[in-house]
């Protein structure tokens, strides 16, 4: 049986949350909010489900320099060795790479999780007994096992994970295709047939493995730092990766690592997950009023309006009538009211036009 003490988690929190725009702000991304009223950010939440499952001390945080302050504000009880703050941003799987190099000089015995930190889990005690479940298979197989869960409608904003072969462990099978992001239509195709899995972004392996899969692909960057010494302090290694972070490329972990090994494998499971990367993706999640509108810890009187997600600042109250499938927005010097439908892309060009137009003040 694996050991606990050997189970480690990788919190991707270096993201800058444009999709849930105008909340989610350049210096103040969505994993640093509190956006349900509930007293803990969508990282601080991420980090209390984790630390049901390890010490707290093989927690590690992957965010950006800029973020590096806002972590240690929010995660007082972390060490501050656990941070991994990136000097420029260069998508997932550099920042896994990262992770996981410095977790083997902890632990050459070491299992990872990686998880994104903006994620909902309504079912805790599923949640942990899979994970255990998926480490216990890590621990003994070089391989990468994802976590899906069952569609309960054809979003077209996930991914997909198609099960292949059962082994003979309940309920994990090999991947057999990957699909991000499909057609609404194509989406209910796979919903239909039950060979699909909404992809939740959390994976794990064990470290000795995930290291082999990182240097088939990636250039020696941190390899040459250990070539240079094995017994370098970390603001050693931190001066290295300032200076040779960049070297990456800009690469998902989805795309540079998971759809190109071999040894992949899925974890068909059911804790009540939600990806809260979208105002739409939350409408979906969240419990609705008897007119089907979601409101997130706003005062609201609404008149013949259903099928809305609003959000108002602290103090505001928001009177609206006759609106029908919109997103209501309030954050500071930004409104935002547009269709839940296509509202990612929409978002997108809104951010670029309002930075063109009145400034990086409003971004």
């Amino acid at each position: 049986m694996n050991s606990q003490n050997n189970n480690y988690c990788v919190i991707l929190a270096g993201g800058r949350g444009r999709r849930l725009w105008p909340c989610s702000r350049t210096d103040r991304p969505k994993q640093f909010i509190d956006f349900f009223g509930t007293g803990r950010t969508q990282l601080q939440q991420t980090f209390d489900r984790m630390s049901q499952i390890m010490p707290k001390a093989n927690i590690y945080i992957s965010t950006n320099q800029r973020f590096s302050s806002d972590v240690e504000e929010q995660l007082p009880e972390l060490p501050k060795a656990n941070i991994l703050a990136e000097p420029i941003h260069r998508n997932t799987a550099p920042s896994v790479a990262w992770a996981t190099h410095r977790i083997l000089h902890v632990n050459p015995d070491a299992n990872i999780i990686v998880a994104p930190s903006d994620q909902a889990v309504f079912l805790e005690e599923k949640f942990i007994a899979d994970v255990g479940k998926g480490f216990d298979f890590v621990s003994s197989k070089d391989c990468l096992l994802t976590l899906g869960v069952k569609p309960t409608r054809p979003e077209p904003g996930y991914g997909y994970i198609q099960m292949g072969e059962k082994t003979d462990e309940t309920d994990v099978f090999r991947v057999k295709t990957f699909t991000e992001k499909p057609e609404r239509e194509l989406a209910g195709v796979f919903m239909d047939s039950g060979e699909f899995l909404w992809n939740t972004g959390l994976f794990m392996s064990n470290a000795r493995y995930l290291r082999s899969c990182f240097s088939a692909i990636f250039p020696e960057v941190l390899r040459q730092l250990d070539k240079q010494k094995t017994d370098y302090t970390i603001e050693e290694e931190q001066r290295f990766i300032d200076e040779n972070f960049p070297s990456y490329p800009h690469l998902s972990i989805d795309y540079g690592i998971l759809e190109q090994s071999q040894e992949v494998f899925v974890m068909r499971c059911d804790f009540g997950w939600a990806d809260l990367g979208t105002w739409h993706s939350i409408y979906e999640a969240f419990s609705k009023t008897k007119n089907d509108n979601v409101i997130l810890d706003s005062e609201v009187i609404l008149d013949e309006s259903q099928n809305n997600i609003i959000k108002l600042s602290e103090g505001k109250l928001g009177v609206i009538n006759g609106l029908d499938g919109f997103i209501v927005i309030e954050q500071d010097n930004v409104l935002l009211i547009c269709r839940k439908e296509d509202s990612s892309s929409r978002i997108k060009k809104y951010i670029a036009e309002a930075q063109m137009r009145n400034g990086k003040e409003f971004v």
